[in-house]
């Protein structure tokens, strides 16, 4: 790591050494973690971070560099976006993912499992890294973490926008939006979630990844990873984020995007169709770029690894 690190992070990485040397006693940890303490939140060693409510986020933090975050999608956690971190890792740029609140290895708390928390969790922790020229990567519900980011947080820690499968401008279908899905879909997925969730997320993996087209090559590895990302997620916080990513309306939000935007979209998108979502929301940000794959699943970043690898690279290298 080079010396232009936040001070905050320098000091992460010096008690971690600390740490794991077995120098601190658990009351001497506690006061490491008192000192660091910034004015939105607390970092601690591990790579978890504390929010202003308590709740502890995992995140991991590779390489250096322009910084580039990623807010994954719904039921998974940050190792959804491995190919796409390692990628830029090694071409030079510092890559940062979390796992949102009741998701993965972060904690599973009882409230606060609604977009514009989501939003906020991610913008302490940004500020508390400080971190900035941040391009923001959302995948899914992930999209809709950046776009409520920026609409409640604005763009002055924000270079770029990526927004891959994204659910906004709003999912749900109703009287102002009748391209969208009907509440009966939703319902359904609660009932999963609330039910015998690990066989509803096996079969859940096959419309995601596109398994179930002819000619579709989906290694079982991919569809148990889907699986096992899953099941890390609180039954609670899931059922709950259902709502979240399916009924809020990112309409306003995304009128307030001022930096340059790239939408990437499967055209065979079987949780979050094209139509309803890249395809409006790209006409509410003025002069975004937008890129649709034939035939490509929602969880493209893993089927079409190497192009969305290189499309993102493209656009992050390219300038305003």
């Amino acid at each position: 790591m080079n010396e232009s690190h936040s001070p905050a992070r320098r000091g992460l990485l010096a008690s971690s050494a600390a740490l794991a040397a077995g120098a601190f006693s658990l009351s001497a940890e506690a006061g490491v973690q008192r000192s660091l303490q910034t004015d939105r939140s607390t970092i601690m060693a591990s790579n978890i971070f504390i929010t202003k409510d308590g709740t502890q986020i995992y995140y991991k933090d590779w390489g250096d560099g322009p910084v580039v975050t990623f807010s994954h999608g719904w039921p998974l956690n940050a190792d959804a976006w491995d190919g796409q971190m390692h990628f830029l890792a090694r071409n030079g740029f510092r890559v940062i993912a979390h796992d949102r609140r009741g998701h993965g290895r972060s904690s599973q708390p009882s409230a606060g499992n609604d977009m514009n928390t989501y939003a906020d969790d991610l913008a302490q922790l940004i500020e508390a890294l400080d971190i900035k020229h941040i391009t923001m990567v959302g995948h899914s519900t992930g999209g809709g973490e950046v776009v409520r980011y920026i609409g409640r947080h604005g763009t002055r820690r924000v270079a770029k926008a990526v927004l891959i499968g994204a659910v906004p401008p709003v999912m749900l279908k109703s009287a102002a939006n009748p391209e969208g899905l009907p509440i009966d879909v939703f319902d359904g997925i609660r009932a999963g979630v609330a039910g015998d969730r690990s066989q509803f997320y096996k079969e859940l993996a096959i419309p995601f990844y596109g398994a179930n087209r002819a000619g579709a090559k989906v290694s079982q590895g991919m569809l148990d990873q889907f699986w096992l990302w899953s099941m890390q997620s609180g039954q609670k916080n899931a059922y709950e984020c259902v709502k979240a990513f399916s009924e809020t309306d990112f309409t306003e939000d995304l009128k307030k995007i001022d930096v340059p935007t790239l939408f990437m979209h499967g055209e065979d998108d079987q949780i979050v169709p094209v139509r309803d979502s890249a395809k409006k929301a790209a006409r509410l940000v003025k002069n975004a770029q937008e890129i649709y794959y034939p035939g490509a699943s929602h969880g493209l970043t893993a089927t079409l690894q190497d192009r969305v690898n290189a499309d993102l690279l493209a656009f992050i290298l390219a300038t305003a």
